[in-house]
């Protein structure tokens, strides 16, 4: 019995051993992603038209060898921000007006975090004319000052940055709600002038601050500290440029909106919201009504203001 026992440790011994045994979990050769290529067909671009029809829409299809996925900035001009191509295919639209040179860079991600980053320059026109109707609603005989509406429901919102979608759906402010924390938003103005045909400017007076969250959030406006909530800062106001573009946002023909945005120059001044890009497309606007979106401080988002004529 007692000799029986010790064959059964013995082979006990031997099954846990060769359970023991070291296995083999490499993950294989890390190749990163190679021959990656920007490919871009500038539409209506020919012999006469080097640079496209004007449209600025520019097709671009990514291609490489042992990639998984990728990111593309569609301009490095005004600061990488990189976004999630998921099939490698997408007609963007290149909204400012004339001829333009335009960085694109694109990040192609293989296995094990592997990435290999190309960049490519391109060249586009833009031509656009605003609706007359349009500019004059928005800057009266020659200069109109604009302020949020704030005895409205919904004057300020945030929703989903979407092509199809352009309502306030995840959140949206109640008739004077942000008084008692920032009261800033309301006492602002925004008078929008029209110079000459084709020459805007846009005059921001805030003496109680510039309303918007910190930082790079803030899309670069002067004097708001590096970190902090979202509020009141100080700011001195400001002028500058601007100019009406088709709206880049890639919005469908289906979809309610003028299919026309403000895009204002430098970083020194901002429309209700300090956002981080500078282009709000014109939703709607009618002589005592102005209703926009601009792409929010966080991916994916898209902030809503609704502007009353002051």
């Amino acid at each position: 019995m007692i000799q029986y026992a010790k064959y059964c440790l013995a082979f006990a011994l031997i099954l846990v051993i060769s359970s023991c045994k070291k296995k083999d979990y490499s993950m294989g050769n890390l190749t990163a992603p190679s021959e990656v290529t920007i490919n871009t067909k500038i539409v209506g671009q020919d012999a006469t038209h080097p640079n496209g029809d004007g449209s600025g829409d520019v097709e671009i299809t990514l291609t490489g060898k042992n990639t998984l996925s990728y990111k593309i900035d569609y301009d490095a001009g005004d600061g990488i921000d990189l976004v999630f191509l998921s099939n490698g295919k997408i007609t963007k639209k290149y909204t400012k007006i004339g001829l333009n040179t335009y960085r694109i860079t694109v990040v192609a991600y293989g296995a094990g975090a592997t990435a290999t980053t190309v960049t490519k320059e391109i060249q586009v026109r833009s031509d656009f004319t605003p609706d007359p109707t349009l500019v004059s609603n928005l800057t009266g005989t020659g200069s109109k000052t604009w302020k949020v509406d704030k005895d409205i429901p919904a004057h300020f919102g945030v929703g989903p940055w979407s092509a199809t979608s352009v309502t306030p759906a995840w959140w949206s402010a109640s008739i004077n709600e942000k008084v008692s924390c920032c009261n800033c938003f309301y006492t602002a103005t925004f008078t929008f002038t029209k110079v000459s045909a084709g020459n805007y400017t846009l005059t921001v007076a805030s003496p109680d601050g510039a309303f918007t969250k910190t930082g790079a959030l803030a899309g670069g406006l002067p004097g708001i500290p590096s970190s902090g909530d979202e509020g009141c800062y100080s700011y001195g106001g400001g002028a500058a440029s601007f100019s009406f573009v088709p709206s880049g946002s890639g919005i469908e023909a289906s979809t309610p909106s003028t299919k026309t945005a403000i895009l204002l120059a430098g970083n020194n001044t901002f429309i209700g919201y300090g956002a981080l890009q500078k282009e709000y497309e014109i939703l709607s606007i009618t002589p005592t009504a102005l209703y926009l979106r601009v792409q929010g401080t966080e991916t994916g988002n898209a902030w809503y203001l609704k502007l009353k004529a002051n």
